[in-house]
């Protein structure tokens, strides 16, 4: 799987002070499950070390790129041009997600400094040229900055949508049938859930395909509303919901003191005093204990690998 990262992430020395900003999540645990693709349009132009550059608003309002030196340099075109460069190169480098470097006034993602004219303050406004086109001509890629990362609850959240929009893409170039569609959107119902129930009955709608649509026609439909899904952000509560969906499919099967033992880790996951981890281990085992066919399937229950351990952190969800 290829993960588009800013260069600097991975240690390269390319920032205009001609260091590198390493880091840690990226280098010692995603490099081991993914492919890394760096992009650095700043470097590309002016190499490193460079003059630092800052988005600032001229006298008349207009987004501006200049070089933060006595005598600024205005490289507003140069930078959008190369930026229009990088990011149309990420559709031929099968990109399953990106994580751009924070507060940079070419790859941050939000509150990027924005310079007033007059000595007036900075205000953290900002989108980086890079990170905008990105989400312009990209929306439904999962894209985060590595200083969010640090967060939990989106780090686990930003992981399970790189994993299913990858699995989604792959599903669609094995030239699926309408019924490998429907075991698709099967595997992905407590997921969905997770997230929306409203995304999912509006996926089920279109599986369903009563106005009799051709194949092609309902999976082009079927991906939008897909990827739309899954880029929205799970949250205690709604797994919480899920988590008792599940224990449904098990709890005549069981005994009384077990059915207690399940549903007091339920409780205290919900209160936030035991991780994701320990629910799902008692949930695993259960689905594996009565086999249950259809849970086994759920990509909720293993939505990445589980040596990623994300869901071990009690603050995995909000």
């Amino acid at each position: 799987m290829n993960l588009g990262v800013s260069s600097c992430l991975i240690g390269t020395k390319c920032r205009y002070d001609g260091v590198g900003a390493s880091d840690k999540f990226i280098v010692d645990i995603l490099q081991k499950y993914f492919k890394t693709v760096p992009y650095c349009p700043e470097t590309i132009i002016w190499g490193s070390p460079r003059e630092a550059i800052r988005q600032v608003h001229d006298e008349n309002g207009e987004l501006k790129i200049l070089t933060s030196t006595k005598n600024p340099k205005d490289v507003t075109k140069e930078l959008d041009d190369i930026s229009e460069q990088c990011s149309d190169e990420i559709k031929n480098d099968d990109l399953c997600g990106f994580i751009l470097k924070s507060a940079s006034p070419t790859c941050g993602l939000e509150r990027v400094k924005i310079y007033k004219p007059f000595n007036a303050p900075s205000v953290k406004q900002g989108v980086g040229v890079f990170a905008r086109k990105i989400k312009e001509k990209y929306p439904y890629l999962p894209v985060e900055e590595e200083g969010r990362l640090i967060d939990p609850w989106l780090r686990e959240n930003f992981l399970m949508q790189i994993f299913a929009y990858q699995h989604l893409h792959e599903f669609l170039k094995s030239n699926p049938t309408f019924n490998d569609l429907v075991i698709f959107h099967t595997s992905y119902k407590y997921l969905i859930y997770s997230k929306s129930q409203k995304s999912y009955t509006t996926l089920g709608r279109i599986v369903a395909n009563k106005e009799k649509n051709q194949l092609n026609e309902v999976l082009e439909e079927y991906k939008e509303e897909f990827l739309k899904a899954i880029s929205q952000k799970g949250s205690v509560n709604k797994t919480y919901n899920v988590l008792l969906h599940i224990f449904g499919y098990f709890k005549k099967l069981i005994t009384k003191e077990e059915k207690e033992e399940i549903l007091q880790a339920l409780g205290e996951y919900k209160e936030k005093i035991i991780p994701l981890i320990a629910v799902m281990k008692i949930i695993n085992l259960y689905v594996k204990r009565f086999d249950v066919q259809y849970l086994k399937v759920q990509k909720f229950l293993n939505p990445y690998p589980s040596e990623l351990a994300l869901r071990s952190d009690i603050k995995a969800y909000k």
